[in-house]
């Protein structure tokens, strides 16, 4: 029995990771693919070897049973077969969410989903008492802080590279002149946002000041051969691929730093996210192997190593249609476009988990992408894909924790 319970955990597991990337890390490489930066077969490329990266050197082996804090998992320390199945069904109904929202080509937050399932069947099994509503109403503010945040800073980044770029006498020059300064910015942020957030899980300690004199000195290094490359890019032929035939120089210039943060997301995604896959699984895993509930689990290296190479997989089957609405249908992404919505997205990011802001990888995004759409003016976005995703947003709370309520009682019946 206890075998079929584990083979049945995995593919469950599985399932939600290959969600998550269909849905979480598709609106992530979204914008890279919309604008050209990257084709498909490379976002998945980058995307499997990134994410799995992530996973395995930055997941984090020990893991909490109940992610985020939402229940506290000695209330079903008398009966570690009702945690077993929670996770069971927390599992199926948070897949079943992003999978519908994956097949509509809404981008939603897969974290989000599996905290509504968690909660769902909490209240069944312990109660609503038993439930931390007050982290449900932090993750609930994030429908506003996070797109809002990433709106602000991706938008002021358009802003300025289109006054002082796109906009000049002689783009090129001035392509030449800022690139530095940009690329010290993409590295400043890149590192910091490895250490605070891709390697949380190794927790590292090293104070934020030597911190910063550790990287600001990489990203100005970094920066100053930079200017030598840009030059060299503005001073020889190189091959065009097909996807950015019609883009000028210094759109392709943009492109090559979009692959940058490309790398960046798919490397965190893979440190941060694929544990809403693999962390009910391991919890199952405990329950059946130690018959007991354990206030955290050590999370196998194989676990970490399958789910981030299904997060990838599960791009490459069913994400192209997530890629389309962040790439393409909110509102014409070119790698300048493209470039400040993913920069915008990861300081935001960066310095909302710094601030100790509840936020979404998801939300942010979008809200960088509808930030740079805001800065070219209302008439280039698309309302109607807007007030589908922001449906889609509201929606997902209130539909996991129903649908887990729902499977748990039918699980409860059938096996307890």
């Amino acid at each position: 029995m206890d075998v079929v319970i584990l083979l049945l955990a995995s593919l469950i597991g599985l399932y939600m990771a290959a969600n998550i990337g269909a849905n979480d890390l598709a609106n992530a490489m979204g914008t890279s693919v919309g604008s050209g930066a990257i084709t498909l077969k490379q976002a998945v490329l980058i995307s499997i070897i990134a994410n799995t990266l992530g996973a395995v050197l930055a997941g984090g082996y020990v893991t909490n049973t109940i992610s985020k804090g939402l229940i506290d998992p000695a209330l079903l320390a008398n009966d570690p077969n009702k945690l077993m199945i929670g996770m069971f069904v927390a599992l199926i109904s948070a897949g079943i969410c992003v999978h519908l929202a994956t097949l509509y080509g809404l981008p939603v937050s897969t974290t989000h989903a599996i905290v509504g399932a968690v909660v769902g069947f909490g209240i069944v099994s312990v109660g609503a008492s038993a439930v931390t509503w007050s982290k449900v109403l932090s993750i609930a503010a994030s429908w506003v802080i996070s797109p809002a945040a990433g709106a602000v800073i991706a938008g002021g980044m358009y802003y300025f590279s289109e006054k002082k770029i796109l906009s000049a006498d002689d783009p090129l020059k001035q392509a030449e002149r800022y690139a530095p300064f940009l690329i010290f910015f993409v590295f400043l942020v890149l590192i910091l946002s490895l250490i605070f957030k891709g390697l949380k899980n190794l927790h590292i300690e090293i104070g934020f000041f030597y911190i910063l004199l550790l990287t600001i000195p990489c990203a100005a290094a970094a920066g100053g051969l930079g200017r030598f490359w840009v030059r060299r890019q503005m001073g020889t032929e190189h091959q065009v691929r097909a996807t950015q035939a019609g883009y000028s120089p210094v759109n392709r210039l943009f492109a090559q730093l979009q692959i940058l943060t490309a790398c960046y997301v798919a490397f965190a995604h893979g440190a941060n996210d694929v544990a809403n896959a693999i962390g009910p699984l391991a919890a199952i895993f405990s329950v059946v192997k130690t018959k007991t509930v354990a206030l955290s689990v050590e999370v196998p290296f194989w676990m970490l190593f399958i789910g981030g190479i299904a997060v990838g997989g599960g791009l490459l089957a069913f994400g192209t249609r997530v890629m389309e609405t962040i790439g393409k249908n909110i509102t014409e992404i070119t790698p300048v476009r493209g470039f400040c919505a993913e920069f915008g997205a990861a300081t935001t990011i960066l310095i909302c988990s710094r601030l100790g802001f509840p936020i979404s990888t998801t939300h942010v995004l979008v809200g960088s992408v509808v930030g740079v759409g805001i800065m070219r003016g209302m008439g280039t976005l698309d309302l109607r894909i807007l007030k589908n995703i922001g449906l889609s947003w509201i929606v997902t709370l209130p539909f996991t924790i129903l649908l887990s309520m729902f499977l748990y009682k039918i699980f409860s019946l059938l096996l307890l």
